[in-house]
């Protein structure tokens, strides 16, 4: 098959570009950003484009299937051309369907800690031989790539909010269709695509009402909007409805134990939202006739997925964290975690959050994160000018972001050189940085921070 994608560069579309590629197709691109590490992913697989920009020239009539990422435009040029030609057009979610219909479709959705689950019900699977497609949104241990298309009977997904494609505003999740779904939880977020909280949680319901005869639904029985959201669906008897709660965890020295059903295996993640997301993959696992015991011995190797409190660095003085949070009840999650785990009076937690995205640097919406820095002395915020700039946006001051955040003693920071600065100024003798952010801390190197 010939395949052309659109915005090739994308987070997920340059992965999906490598796995059609491996299956023996013939794939080419387009896009015009390319960022790392998708840049250096293309190269290596001969997938690179060329030249950055629209080409409507490489739109033939040979081509099969051309695939759409969220980052073309209604109008982009090979777009058009494409549908010119009358070619077979679909975004990629679309697309995975396409793949996936004939599958047992398990679907992993919500505001937080859908990455996660999907990451550990993934992890079980491949541990123990369970063939499986997948398509997850971070790059994990021991996965070549973060989409996987084959001939198995199960396609686990991750299921975002966000819209399907420029031309369907559609959440994507609503596209998979699932047999299975996981509800993480649910906090207002996307705050330039969902201007109002009342539509955003319009989308998930959106989701349950989609939802076919005998789907199980496992949901987060702590989270007061998943629960009020289910509740007037937890009536059709046809909808099979599973709490979960954090799984005990137990903790002897400096190791943390897992126990399941009177069994314990050793774990290599922590934070009671790990405890909540793992007993989410432990109820999915459960639903694919997984023993407990094959469940812990294979959950036990896991270290995490990219960027979800990943330890990038430790030695006896300092541990650096990165940390993908960035909407509020991410961040405090992300800031408990830590807080429980390395607490003692000898070490320093230096917390620095980046506010990167529309919402978190939206004034009105900065006001969600009051208060997440509670119990925490050493706190920066850094927002990248050249950020703001770019997403035609007005730099909030030191104060105005104080003020949102109701939190006086915050050190507020607009560049990479002042960042540093002010982390070497707090460290102590044993400290732990954690850096929060879907950005990158305007380019900031950690381990050379380290040295």
């Amino acid at each position: 098959m010939k395949y052309h994608l659109i915005a090739i560069g994308g987070s997920i579309m340059h992965n999906l570009a490598i796995e059609l590629k491996g299956l023996g197709n013939h794939v080419t691109g387009s896009d015009d950003i390319i960022q790392e590490p998708a840049l250096s992913r293309l190269k290596k697989h001969n997938l690179l484009p060329e030249e950055l920009g629209w080409f409507p020239n490489k739109i033939t009539n040979d081509i099969d299937i051309v695939i759409v990422g969220n980052h073309a435009k209604v109008d982009n040029p090979e777009l058009l051309k494409a549908k010119e030609l009358n070619l077979k057009i679909y975004s990629f979610p679309e697309f995975i369907y396409q793949h996936a219909s004939q599958k047992q479709r398990i679907v992993v959705a919500g505001s937080h800690g859908k990455t996660t689950v999907t990451s550990m019900i993934l992890h079980v699977l491949k541990q123990l031989n369970y063939p499986t497609d997948y398509l997850v949104g971070a790059q994990l241990e021991d996965f070549d790539t973060m989409v996987k298309l084959s001939d198995a009977p199960v396609f686990v997904m991750e299921g975002d909010e966000y819209l399907t494609a420029p031309f369907d505003p559609r959440p994507k999740f609503l596209v998979y269709k699932p047999h299975l779904l996981v509800l993480t939880g649910i906090a207002w977020d996307h705050i330039n695509v969902f201007p109002t909280e009342e539509i955003y949680l319009q989308q998930f319901d959106l989701l349950l009402k989609s939802l076919e005869k005998a789907t199980h639904i496992v949901y987060n029985d702590l989270d007061k909007t998943v629960k009020t959201l289910i509740k007037p669906y937890q009536k059709i008897e046809s909808l099979y409805f599973i709490p979960y709660k954090p799984l005990l965890v137990k903790k002897d020295k400096n190791q943390n134990y897992l126990q399941l059903e009177n069994l314990l295996a050793p774990i290599q993640f922590f934070g009671e939202h790990n405890y909540a997301n793992v007993s989410a993959a432990w109820e999915v696992c459960k639903l694919l006739a997984i023993t407990p015991q094959e469940f812990l011995t294979a959950i036990s190797s896991f270290k995490g997925a990219a960027k979800r409190l990943e330890i990038l660095y430790q030695d006896q003085w300092n541990t650096i964290i990165s940390d993908f949070a960035h909407s509020p009840s991410k961040v405090k999650a992300s800031l408990d975690a830590v807080k429980k785990h390395f607490f003692s009076k000898k070490t320093s937690i230096i917390a620095c959050l980046e506010l990167h995205t529309f919402s978190s640097l939206n004034k009105n919406f900065m006001k969600n994160y009051k208060g997440v820095f509670k119990g925490f002395t050493k706190k920066i915020i850094f927002i990248d000018q050249l950020i703001v700039q770019n997403k035609n946006m007005i730099l909030p001051t030191p104060e105005e972001v104080r003020d949102a955040l109701g939190d006086k003693d915050i050190q507020v920071v607009y560049d990479r050189e002042n960042l540093e600065k002010a982390i070497l100024a707090w460290r102590t003798d044993i400290n732990v940085f954690l850096f929060m952010s879907s950005g990158n801390f305007g380019g900031l190197d950690f381990l050379k921070l380290v040295k």
